[in-house]
């Protein structure tokens, strides 16, 4: 429960901190382009750490507790947050194409984890 919380409030600190480097020192660096695939970066990190804060709320023991499935949601929202958002970022500065093979990764373990979230919510919610 603790770490999520404590990830999901870090990846968020993490997300307004981007987001302000992206719109203020990077401005005149990046293209329009480059400038929309960081954005992309920041809204994602961002919706999942609020993902992962739900998630380490869920697992109190005064609402669900320490759930499997809730474990490895928060598990996949944070490789998800290093996958596709690190892989924009990079790709934000770099240009290097390649990387947005490994975007998708962190797409699939999002969808994965708030797939885990439902069947949660299904099977264990009163």
């Amino acid at each position: 429960m603790k770490r999520f919380i404590v990830t999901g409030a870090l990846h968020g600190l993490l997300a307004v901190a981007f987001g302000a480097f992206g719109a203020h020192a990077l401005k005149e660096i990046l293209d329009e382009y480059s400038r929309g695939i960081w954005e992309t970066a920041v809204q994602y990190q961002m919706f999942h750490a609020t993902g992962l804060l739900i998630i380490g709320l869920l697992m109190s023991s005064k609402l669900l507790g320490e759930v499997k499935q809730l474990n490895l949601a928060g598990i996949f929202f944070n490789l998800g947050i290093v996958f596709f958002s690190g892989s924009l970022y990079v790709l934000a500065i770099s240009g290097i194409k390649v990387l947005g093979a490994i975007t998708p990764i962190g797409g699939v373990l999002f969808l994965a984890g708030w797939l885990l979230i439902i069947l949660t919510a299904l099977k264990h919610a009163r």
